[in-house]
């Protein structure tokens, strides 16, 4: 039992032992770690430290930097400014420097002036003295001029019965007829002397150019013959009932003339545009030999879209022959379409080459710039091509055309004056677009002018000069180029003939339409005739 209870003691004294222990042991855990989170803590806080510590050196060394930066950019603005300063005080030291020279200039000049104004009014004074005793001695002189004239009319009123103011009436009449005859006759010497000096410098010229110039010239008629293989080919053209002719016509406007010969086809039209499109359709349709509306149809558009590329093709072609480059394809076009085109049988398009051309030679040989020349003469009558689109004169549809398409206003001018009166209107351009288009027009064989219209011109000339007071007879000849008038010597002096020849040349310019030119001569004669008996 003792034993039991000595084992029970050290039962339970074990049992102390070992809570004793745990809490020593657990004590000394909270010990062990609250000095651990202390050393920690304190490990935290050295190294939270030492970072502040390095951001602080950073900073340090940035604002230092910047301090630097700022430090350098103030210098370099400081430098600058200074530069800056220095040059505007150097200009505005030139400046005073310039002004004061000029000024010292100026200075000088005026004294220069001064002294020439002293030396000049010395002189002036000196003449003025010499004036005042001229002018005495001309009021002495005209005083006794007064006198004598005063006497002398007195003495010629008593011998020509007439009174004084009846004399200087007279004196100032006879005076006015014969200041008159003289400036008459000088006008009409120095109109003559011009004349022939112009006439002579005008016609070297045209004759240079036109033996610069040298164009083919072709004469159209109304009607164009096509040859067919065989007749029987007129029965297909023809076809059942004359359908195929009908619709051959309704599509070409072209007549069909199928009665003059065997193996030909006559094909009638004042258009020469149409007629080429007849032609060009007739001839597929006979070579191929299927010929009804329908192919005719086809055969039409084929020869206007042929007759459409030869537009262009020969406008291409005359502008490079009258060396004119750089047209728009829509002039080129318009250009080629007067291939077809006839004036009184001159073709229209040959006839702007050959006025390019002989304007081009014209401008060179008066210093002007030919190629403009070439331009103007070669586009001159573009409007012919517009005509059929528009109403009014050629000339004035050929410059608006131009100008829509972005000619030179210089052009476009001279086109629209190259069949006015008014020179001014298309400037010296225009006047050259005249004349050389008047050389191409009535060059011998250039057109074949109508036998009604040759005899009204030359009737309406020989109107135009009788309706003049004096006029006596009157006589067209070589061909209306040449109008003699005559006139009574008695009525009209040689001065008023030359006023009347004058006068003449504009009133056939305003109101009769003509090629080339027209001279007019009139003729005073006077024939004394006695009998001796």
């Amino acid at each position: 039992m003792l034993f039991a209870l000595t084992t029970n003691a050290w039962q339970d004294l074990s049992d102390i032992s070992s809570v004793l222990i745990v809490a020593l042991f657990i004590i000394a855990g909270i010990f062990l770690g609250y000095a651990l989170r202390g050393l920690v803590g304190r490990w935290q806080a050295e190294s939270i430290e030492r970072k502040m510590k390095l951001r602080e050196e950073e900073a340090e060394a940035e604002i230092k930097s910047r301090i630097k930066e700022s430090d350098i950019q103030a210098r370099a603005a400081v430098v600058k400014a200074r530069e800056a300063f220095e040059a505007s005080t150097k200009s505005r030291r030139d400046e005073l420097q310039a002004v004061e020279d000029r000024q010292t200039q100026r200075e000088a000049n005026l004294d220069n002036k001064a002294a020439a104004l002293d030396a000049r009014e010395a002189a002036v004074s000196a003449k003025a003295a010499a004036a005042e005793s001229a002018a005495e001695a001309a009021k002495a002189a005209a005083a006794k001029a007064a006198a004598d004239q005063q006497l002398a009319d007195t003495r010629l009123c008593e011998l020509a019965k007439m009174t004084h103011e009846e004399a200087r009436k007279e004196i100032l009449r006879k005076t006015n007829d014969e200041l008159r005859t003289d400036a008459e006759s000088l006008s009409r010497r120095i109109q003559e002397a011009a004349r022939e000096q112009g006439n002579g410098l005008a016609r070297q010229l045209i004759v240079d150019a036109v033996q610069r110039c040298a164009v083919s010239h072709l004469g159209e008629i109304v009607t164009t013959v096509v040859k067919i293989p065989g007749a029987d080919l007129k029965g297909r053209i023809i076809g059942r009932d004359g359908r195929n002719v009908r619709a051959f016509e309704a599509a070409t406007g072209v007549s069909l003339l199928l009665d003059d010969a065997p193996e030909t086809v006559v094909l009638s039209s004042f258009d020469p545009l149409r007629r080429e499109v007849a032609r060009l359709a007739l001839e597929k349709l006979v070579a191929d030999g299927r010929i009804h509306p329908g192919s005719i149809e086809s055969a039409v558009e084929e020869a206007k879209t042929a007759v459409a590329e030869a537009e262009y093709e020969a406008g291409t072609a005359a502008a490079a022959e009258a060396g004119v480059p750089g047209l728009p394809d829509v002039v080129l076009r318009r250009m080629g379409a007067l291939k077809y085109r006839t004036s009184f049988t001159q073709n229209v398009l040959r006839h702007t080459v050959e006025v390019s051309l002989l304007m081009g030679t014209m401008a060179a040989e008066l210093g002007l710039d030919a190629v403009q020349a070439r331009r103007i003469g070669f586009l001159h009558d573009i409007g012919k091509a517009v005509t059929g689109d528009k109403k009014g004169a050629h000339a004035e549809l050929g410059a608006e055309f131009l100008k829509t398409h972005g000619e030179a206003e210089t052009v476009c001018r001279a086109v629209a004056a190259h069949h006015s009166s008014n020179d001014a209107e298309g400037g010296l351009m225009g006047v050259l677009c005249a004349a050389a288009d008047a050389i191409s027009s009535a060059r011998p064989g250039a057109r074949l002018e109508n036998v009604g219209d040759y005899i009204q011109r030359l009737d309406d000339l020989e109107k135009m000069a009788k309706a003049h007071a004096g006029v006596t007879g009157v006589f067209a000849v070589q061909a209306g180029r040449d109008l003699r008038v005559i006139v009574d010597p008695a009525a009209i002096s040689d001065e008023a003939a030359g006023v009347l020849a004058r006068e003449l040349c504009r009133e056939i310019s305003d109101r009769i339409r003509f090629p080339g030119q027209i001279r007019v001569t009139v003729v005073r004669e006077l024939r004394c005739t006695e009998y001796a008996k």
